[in-house]
């Protein structure tokens, strides 16, 4: 949930812009300088643990431990998270510095307004060549080569969540600081029931229980990397995997192409907790009953079990949820479909566990006797329920607002988000440039060498902070951040790629270029969250 990492931006003029593309064709007036025409992050949480000797897994919706996830909100509903491919796979609006100031860069004098369209002429310039945009015509002021493509997205820095533990195939595994309470209890209940099974162990079997806790999240893990190496197999990327309070989460960052690998990436999980299972029990064979070894092996095969039972259950965010997504998925062809009929069973499964869970444990269904049914286990088995049910029903939840994500994502692309720019050499004066920005209409300046190769973009966050009648005194090259490779975005980039991209390395601005090399514009953070944000409160 994948989920999670943006932070104040300055208010974008995309929209402004874009409100004035009508006029844009009714406008003569040649951009000044212009020689072309511009631009128009599945998780498969491991779930509950009861406080028995037999803890199960879930699907569970993201823990306090996990960082959050740029898709669990208008910025990230975000990391790219939908439970089962987690955003993480979570898709992550690009967050801006902080310096970035809630002001549009043109913000001045009428004639030394910043970057802004609002007065200027937006026809594109004589003898500028057709936009594959037709639709969204801005004017260009500047057409020269780039140094490069728009570079592959690179991973960031890894994310956190608690304790490394090791990277099998590659990916993290951390421990969480919540595993360690519910290690604890675990240890503690357990403990109380070896005590009735085996007294003679005294204190000692405290560090039995301990270690049945540290096997049992052994067993998580191995339902976690069964996960893992699917997604792997499928050249889906996976961010990490953390054991956590209730259980463990596989952070898939991508979503599963088709509906028969998004089933086998849910079945496995439940299917290595039965194979587990079935080995615990043949070992349990092999040794004398009544004994540690013999208890141990009783205790970590009905743990498994319970965990592939309670997996299978076919509501989201459980990997049965996911199974049952799938098939719909299949049978409709659409993917949504699926995800709105495993998310409404996952909350009738929640109600389900609400209620249900404490009536079986009063009826002796689930084993317990009247006589060991007190008000302290009453009380239990209804907080238990109540924890589980609303870890279900949010990981529901997450997962329709996840597939709503992606549905609106192909929304945001590149070409149709770049502001026209402007080039300005390193020497030009801040009000000069300004000038040329608002004659050609554009809202960015990008400074060049003299054979017209970009060097930097200047920020729209540092003109605001230049005073008005400091601005002929100042050069654009004091207010530019160097251009990287991970700042050059290409122009046909759109949806989950262009995200992706943008979150490899955050900035403000990026420049814009098209496959051949040429400057397209510039892409600012600001204006990509505003139209995540307004694709995203689109009803699907």
């Amino acid at each position: 949930m994948d989920e999670s990492g943006g932070s104040g931006q300055p208010r974008s003029g995309t929209d402004e812009a874009t409100e004035r593309h009508g006029e844009q064709r009714a406008s003569s007036a040649p951009a000044a300088g212009a020689t072309r025409s511009g631009p128009e992050r599945p998780e498969h949480p491991t779930g509950p643990t009861p406080p028995t000797a037999a803890p199960g897994t879930s699907e569970a919706a993201p823990s306090p431990d996990r960082p959050h996830d740029p898709t669990d909100s208008a910025h990230e509903a975000a990391t790219h998270s939908d439970p089962s491919s987690g955003t993480e796979d979570g898709a992550e609006v690009p967050g801006a510095s902080p310096d970035q100031a809630e002001a549009p860069a043109g913000s001045g004098s009428p004639d030394e307004a910043g970057p802004s369209a609002q007065d200027a002429p937006h026809g594109p310039s004589d003898g500028a060549h057709p936009d594959p945009e037709p639709e969204h015509p801005r004017t260009l002021a500047h057409s020269g080569t780039g140094t490069g493509k728009a570079q592959p997205p690179r991973r960031g820095r890894e994310p956190g969540g608690g304790l490394l533990m090791g990277r099998p195939f590659g990916v993290p595994v951390y421990v969480a600081p919540s595993w360690f309470l519910v290690a604890a209890l675990i240890t503690w209940v357990f403990g109380g029931q070896l005590d009735r099974v085996l007294p003679e162990l005294g204190a000692l079997r405290y560090l039995v229980s301990l270690f049945f806790a540290v096997a049992f999240y052994a067993s998580v893990l191995v339902h976690e990397l069964a996960h893992t190496v699917a997604a792997l197999r499928f050249k889906l990327p996976v961010r990490r995997i953390q054991l956590q309070f209730f259980g463990g989460v596989s952070e898939i960052e991508k979503e599963a192409e088709t509906p028969g690998r998004e089933f086998v990436l849910s079945f496995v999980g439940p299917l290595l907790s039965l194979v587990l299972s079935g080995l615990f029990y043949l070992a349990m064979l092999a040794v004398e009953p009544g004994t540690v070894p013999g208890v141990l092996l009783a205790g970590l095969m009905i743990s498994n079990l319970i965990v592939a039972a309670f997996n299978l259950l076919p509501g989201l965010p459980l990997d049965g949820g996911r199974m049952l997504r799938a098939v719909v998925w299949k049978i409709t062809g659409r993917p949504m479909s699926g995800t709105i009929a495993a998310a409404w069973v996952g909350r009738a499964l929640a109600v389900s566990v609400l209620i249900g869970l404490p009536l079986l444990t009063q009826s002796g269904v689930l084993g317990a006797t009247q006589d060991h049914v007190g008000g302290m286990d009453t009380v239990t088995d209804a907080l238990l329920a109540a924890i589980l049910a609303a870890i279900i029903w949010t990981g529901a939840g997450n997962s329709l607002r996840m597939a709503r994500l992606r549905e609106h994502l192909p929304e945001l692309r590149a070409r149709s988000l770049t502001r026209r720019a402007v080039p300005v050499e390193t020497s030009t004066p801040l009000s000069e440039a300004l000038r040329r920005a608002n004659e050609a209409g554009a809202r960015a300046l990008v400074v060049v060498d003299a054979d017209g190769e970009p060097l930097s973009l200047v920020r729209e966050a540092a003109i605001v902070g230049v005073p008005e009648h400091r601005r002929p005194w100042v050069a654009v090259s004091g207010l530019a951040q160097d251009l990287t490779d991970g700042m050059r975005v290409s122009a046909e980039l759109a949806g989950e790629a262009l995200l992706d991209t943008l979150r490899a390395t955050p900035a403000t601005e990026y420049l814009v270029v098209e496959d051949s090399g040429e400057i397209y514009g510039v892409l600012s953070a600001a204006d990509v969250e505003r139209a995540f944000v307004k694709a995203m409160a689109r009803p699907s």
